[in-house]
């Protein structure tokens, strides 16, 4: 039952998110951390600030487990159905202003499912590269993420989400490695062999549960943690 509810609120929240895009004079969504940003008090001496920015992936991982972003100095700023472009445009004030060591970034399956228009692969690379450029110059150390998988799209099927992301984080890994980038790989961990995300990790196929993100805690950690030892 509860898998059940799950994923109906799942396919509730991306198909409200894909509808509501028209009418949305906030297309980015930039009103949604204003006063959590405010509210977010200066580093103390010695505190190393990790956001993770993204989608409802990142989003939901604080709601399925808390108990990982407790007692951290850990930040998320994930909103649900979000593209690349749209975290473009709030990346300065939902990451650069909160004065992070490290952006988590994880980001481009919904560019892919066509959220908020077609997208090549190769414009939501351009839009994770612009981010990762912006996190540098701004003495922020960047841990970029693979995609998911997917087999298909609930909200909207039928788009192959299978070949295509395994697509896409080869040209994500390729630009990571060759900038010295920390690539977080949770694709491999979390892949079935359809390219679909295992069963035993996810409610809708899309997104994990909470065996899902642990199976990603330590993946992310592990980043982190080479991330912090590179030079500003």
């Amino acid at each position: 039952m509860k898998t059940v509810y799950l994923l109906v609120i799942g396919l509730l929240m991306n198909s409200m998110y894909v509808l509501a895009q028209d009418n949305q004079p906030d297309w980015p969504n930039l009103n949604k951390y204003r006063e959590a940003n405010a509210a977010v008090a200066p580093k103390a001496a010695g505190e190393q600030r990790v956001v993770f920015m993204g989608n409802s992936i990142t989003e939901g991982w604080v709601k399925f487990r808390p108990s990982f972003f407790e007692g951290r100095s850990y930040i998320g700023r994930g909103i649900s159905g979000q593209t690349t472009p749209q975290m473009l445009i709030r990346f300065r004030q939902d990451v650069v202003n909160l004065d992070p060591d490290v952006v988590v970034i994880l980001a481009g399956t919904n560019d892919i499912a066509g959220n908020t228009g077609p997208a090549s692969l190769e414009m939501i690379l351009d839009n994770l590269m612009s981010m990762c450029e912006i996190a540098r110059a701004n003495g922020i150390r960047v841990v970029l993420c693979s995609v998911l998988p997917a087999y298909d799209y609930p909200w909207r099927k039928g788009l192959e989400p299978a070949d295509k992301i395994p697509a896409l984080n080869a040209m994500i890994r390729e630009y990571a490695d060759r900038h010295q980038i920390v690539y977080g790989d949770y694709f491999t961990a979390m892949a079935d062999e359809r390219n679909g995300l295992k069963e035993e990790y996810t409610y809708d196929g899309v997104h994990p549960d909470e065996q899902g993100y642990i199976v990603m805690e330590p993946i992310v950690e592990e980043g982190i943690r080479k991330a912090l030892q590179q030079e500003k």
